[in-house]
């Protein structure tokens, strides 16, 4: 089974339905409701999510969204090591170092899904859309 770490923005496109990503956003999920993939996300990227969408969903509502999308994530905690790691990195973005040493916390880990592939061409970890990577499952 895949193993996939899965970028706030695909998770964001997701909940608001931001067309057309959202397109392979919602089938990327349908294949870990198969369990033909296995999901992972930083406890950074649900905390963002909540951030970003609560201006346009009711916090009560983004917070049952969120609540069941934990059902299908397997999520990573950012800890002091991975930011100070992430502080000391040589990635450009911090928030993207962030990302990808929390992924490379997973055992085999396949790949990275992203709609900012241009910010992880330094990682170890294999960045790819979300639409390169729902046609390569």
């Amino acid at each position: 089974m895949k193993k996939i770490f899965v970028d706030t923005n695909v998770i964001v496109d997701l909940i608001a339905d931001r067309t057309p990503f959202s397109k392979y956003a919602i089938q990327i999920f349908q294949k870990t409701e198969l369990k033909e993939i296995q999901l992972y996300t930083s406890s950074h990227s649900i905390a963002t999510t909540y951030y970003l969408l609560k201006k346009y969903l009711g916090d009560k509502e983004l917070r049952e969204v969120l609540h069941e999308l934990l059902d299908f994530l397997t999520v990573i905690a950012v800890d002091t090591d991975i930011l100070k790691k992430g502080l000391r990195s040589k990635h450009k973005d911090f928030e993207d170092s962030i990302q990808i040493l929390c992924a490379s916390t997973i055992k085999n880990i396949d790949y990275i899904v992203t709609r900012n592939t241009k910010y992880f061409k330094a990682s170890e970890i294999p960045a790819f859309n979300p639409d390169e990577i729902f046609l390569s499952l």
